[in-house]
């Protein structure tokens, strides 16, 4: 995954901003940048989302939400940013908290249309939500917490219930009206008003025998009221049709009024009427009848609604019988008129109700879209969390795996190279040495392209324009991949800059070339292309350990084989190669995607089957100005007089580089761990510089040893050195700055080119005080004792092969030696003989070292005393004045300068 720096968490919104500030901290969990990063790329993908989201991470389950959540619970927010998840939901925990423990024990949760009574301003409300609970596990795959998408969907709910309360009333509604129905007449199913008119009206006519008919009615349909239908005998009835109701005219208003039947066997005169033509021949005056009867049609709250009026042109023509057959019929009419009435309020509330269910089912089906969309979103995006976690886990092992390989290889070269000085004038041992030392760089690009895989490698990144970088790279390529390759290269205009290591851009892309190469069989075409890019928020979402922005993308595109499907999942994972064996090690494509995930950036495979591949490395844009970038300042490889401090936990490493600075004419002090060597700093020792593994065991860490060492030593110079640098000097996927690292394996050259230019760097003064306060400034190489006369030296050490070593080399330097086994031994000896110096091991079986060394300066008050030993975490309460650490394993040139400095330093 890629690292967090301190603008953690990208984007979010308001809340990305409160857990960017300095003073935030989530309970159980502290500040933001702190997180473990299976919690950090997880919450960033919340923040980041539309939709409503919380995790709810730790012990405590602290409860931590997007911008899209605040409207769930306005008034508890920001207040609950971080708070334990039961306190935030106390009024619904004892409904939750069964849920929350089910989803804890790795049951996912799906809820819909939940109901929820929830505390809002000041009281509780029904509310209801459609929800799921996705357990989330920590770097070591534990459940540590709660991955909720929510959605409130109070409003649909109460629009389904209302909805159903609607068709329950229009139903018993409809029921009752169906018993009308039944009951009625034939007519009175009739919904049309007009037709119902006409259906009265003739039947009027038909008990009647009138040759004309009208049907009045006043219902409130919308219509403008009031209406008058005539049925005609023998006249044309489009003539008649609304014509004023006769309300206005006074012989009628019993029957309007509702008082009785008004009934004229001789029409009277009217001036209404008659102004203007004549109405079927009658005189002026009269209205178009001579006869009539008037019905009152009454609602079933007594109200009228209408009447019944039936006129002939000859009077007196209505019976007694025919007065009956009428009312009866307004008595049907009542009851039409009624059911139209309700069946216009049932069509009216069937019309509402169908907008209703339009626009539930639009909403059902724009809820099923969002929600299934969501869905498919979180399992890519959960997908893609799975992957980039399994490729941080494999990352983890193979830069655990490439620590110890490349110890290994520091081991192996070193040693060869010191032994390549012992068989110089051997020939043949001399090249099969080489041939060695060939197959540990070998090993040593294994290891780095293990290291770039892991995220570990230190990067020193450049502003840089790839698209001069990669023209710059064409004549290198086309000789790699050979005549029958193709090679063309696009660069687009208004090229952007970006900020990555160049070394390891041409690394990418040569191994990117190659691939292409072999998967071509020798021949055919790449393209290599260099653009612009941006990715918008829609692909950030599912690509969780992606931030939408602007990107420079390098393309590499060929016409090979191609992958399948399983091939592409698999293709980044080391050692994973569809090569046949011995023909790769399937390690290119996961340098590739390390070195692109260190540097901040994003790397897609796009390919099919037969249809070749295309890899494209994203790398985020740079708003600075490009870099010059020049080659490394070439330093001597030469050795010096400088004391320096060794602090290396793996012994056969520690024990090779000590021999080689020793060789190179160092004096050297060693520690197996940093607080070891912060001993070695404290006994006042003088130390020019401090040449520290990163990864060692025990509670002090490198940097921190560095820094007391300057705390203590101002002038002296530091140097790392590592195989796996962890985290620990290597943030934001770079070497902090001012610091200076030398990647195991290296050489003997390379160790001295790296010493002598970090001694070089030092400020003028405090090499100058340095200078002065080292006891000895001559240049390396072959020393003689510089005394009038031999002087004694007693050596004690038990083991016979370094006492017989050391004795002759010291024999060699002009003294005279004296040999003694254990320290009981060299008490006798002291019993009796004056020395001027004694070398004592420390780890002496019987009397300690440093007892033997307390009885010799008890004996002997100006005695000189060297301790040789492997260790260097001698106290200082049992370090006599003026003695001298000498570690193990030492050259002539470290035995030499040990015992001049302690006849310096003698009492």
């Amino acid at each position: 995954m890629r690292s967090f720096g301190k603008g953690w968490p990208r984007g979010g919104g308001e809340i990305g901003e409160l857990l960017r500030h300095p003073a935030f901290e989530a309970v159980g969990l502290g500040p933001a940048e702190s997180w473990p990063a299976s919690l950090k790329h997880i919450a960033e993908m919340v923040l980041n989302s539309r939709q409503p989201k919380f995790v709810a991470w730790g012990p405590d389950l602290s409860f931590l939400y997007n911008d899209a959540y605040v409207p769930v619970f306005p008034e508890r927010h920001p207040a609950a940013l971080g708070r334990p998840f039961r306190e935030v939901w106390a009024d619904i925990w004892e409904q939750f908290s069964p849920i929350v423990a089910s989803t804890l024990s790795g049951s996912p949760q799906l809820f819909e249309e939940l109901r929820i009574p929830m505390r809002r301003d000041g009281r509780t409300e029904d509310t209801w939500f459609t929800f799921s609970y996705t357990p989330l596990r920590d770097d070591d795959g534990t459940i540590a917490g709660i991955l909720c998408a929510t959605l409130d969907v109070t409003d649909q709910v109460a629009a389904k219930r209302g909805e159903k309360l609607a068709l329950e009333e229009l139903r018993a509604k409809s029921e009752a009206l169906a018993v009308v129905n039944r009951a009625g007449a034939a007519i009175t199913v009739e919904p049309d008003v007009e037709r119902l008119t006409q259906i009265v009206v003739d039947a009027g006519v038909t008990l009647t025998g009138a040759e004309f008919g009208a049907f009045f009615y006043n219902v409130d349909d919308g219509g403008g009221g009031s209406y008058m239908l005539y049925a005609l005998s023998g006249v044309d009835r489009k003539n008649f049709e609304k014509f004023p109701m006769p309300r206005n005219t006074k012989v009628f208003s019993p029957t309007f009024d509702g008082e009785g039947i008004v009934r004229s066997d001789d029409i009277l005169l009217d001036p209404r009427y008659g102004q203007s033509a004549p109405h079927f021949g009658m005189p002026k005056g009269h209205l178009p009848v001579r006869s009539y009867l008037a019905v009152p049609v009454k609602s079933r709250d007594g109200s009228v609604i209408g009447g019944l009026f039936f006129g002939h042109a000859e009077p007196g023509r209505f019976s007694q019988a025919a007065e009956a057959s009428l009312v009866s019929l307004a008595g049907q009419s009542a009851v039409a008129i009624d059911n139209i009435r309700l069946f216009r309020a049932a069509k009216v509330e069937i019309d509402q109700r169908r907008d209703m269910e339009d626009q539930l089912r639009k909403l059902n089906e724009m809820l099923e879209v969002r929600v299934a969309a969501e869905i498919a979103e979180r399992q890519q995006a959960e997908a893609a969390l799975q992957q980039a976690q399994k490729m941080e886990s494999i990352g983890k092992l193979t830069g655990g795996v490439a620590h110890d390989f490349n110890n290994l290889l520091q081991v192996i070269s070193g040693n060869l190279q010191l032994l390549g000085k012992d068989v110089a004038e051997n020939g043949r041992a001399k090249e099969r040495i080489a041939n060695a030392l060939v197959a540990v760089e070998r090993g040593s690009r294994l290891a780095s392209q293990l290291l770039a895989f892991g995220r570990r490698q230190p990067l020193e990144p450049k502003v840089i324009n790839i698209g001069r970088l990669v023209t710059g790279m064409d004549d290198m390529l086309r000789r790699a991949l050979g005549e029958e390759i193709e090679v063309e290269t696009v660069v687009s205009g208004g090229l952007w800059n970006t900020f990555a290591d160049p070394v390891q851009i041409e690394n990418a892309l040569l191994n990117l070339a190659i691939n292409s190469r072999d998967a071509m069989d020798g021949a055919g075409r790449l393209t290599i292309e260099v653009g612009n890019a941006f990715l918008d928020d829609s692909y950030s979402r599912t690509h969780p350990e992606v931030k939408a922005g602007q990107y420079v993308v390098l393309a590499v595109t060929d016409t090979g084989s191609g992958m399948t499907e399983a091939v592409k999942e698999q293709a980044f994972e080391p050692f994973f190669s569809t090569k046949p064996e011995g023909k790769g090690t399937g390690l290119g494509l996961s340098m590739v995607y390390g070195f692109v995930k260190q540097s901040g950036g994003h790397v897609k495979i796009y390919s099919q089957a037969g249809r070749g591949t295309t890899v494209k490395l994203y790398l985020a844009r740079s708003f600075r100005s490009e870099d010059r970038v020049t080659a490394a300042d070439t330093v001597p490889a030469t050795g010096g007089t400088e004391t320096i401090l060794v602090a290396e936990d793996d012994e056969g490493v520690r024990t090779t580089v000590v021999e080689m600075l020793s060789d190179l004419g160092y004096y050297v002090l060693k520690a197996k761990d940093a607080q070891s060597a912060l001993t070695v700093v404290e006994s006042g020792a003088h130390i020019d510089l401090l040449f520290t593994d990163v990864v060692m065991p025990g509670s002090l860490k490198s940097p921190e040893l560095a820094r007391m060492a300057r705390a203590r030593l101002p002038d002296i110079a530091v140097l790392y050195t590592s195989g796996y640098t962890e985290d620990s000097i290597v943030h934001g996927g770079r070497l902090d700055p001012g610091l200076e690292l030398l990647s195991k394996p290296y050489t003997r050259e390379e160790l001295a080119r790296k010493i002598r230019h970090v001694l070089a760097t030092r400020p003028q003064a405090g090499r100058a005080a340095a200078d002065a306060a080292r006891p000895n400034s001559k240049p390396a190489g072959p020393r003689h004792a510089e005394t009038a006369g031999k002087l004694k030296l007693l050596l004690v050490e038990d083991d016979a092969f370094i006492r017989m070593d050391t004795a002759e080399i010291l024999q060699d330097l002009g003294y005279d030696v004296i040999e003694a086994e254990s320290g009981e031994a060299g008490a006798d000896i002291l019993g009796h003989t004056v020395v001027d110096i004694v070398v004592v091991d420390l780890g002496l079986p019987g009397m300690p070292g440093s007892a033997f060394a307390a009885r010799a300066r008890e004996a002997l008050p100006s005695v000189g005393l060297v301790f040789a030993t492997g260790d260097s975490d001698l106290p200082v309460a049992n370090r006599l004045s003026g003695s001298v650490l000498l570690t193990k394993p030492f050259n002539s040139a470290a035995l030499e300068r040990a015992v001049k400095t302690a006849l310096q330093q003698r009492p």
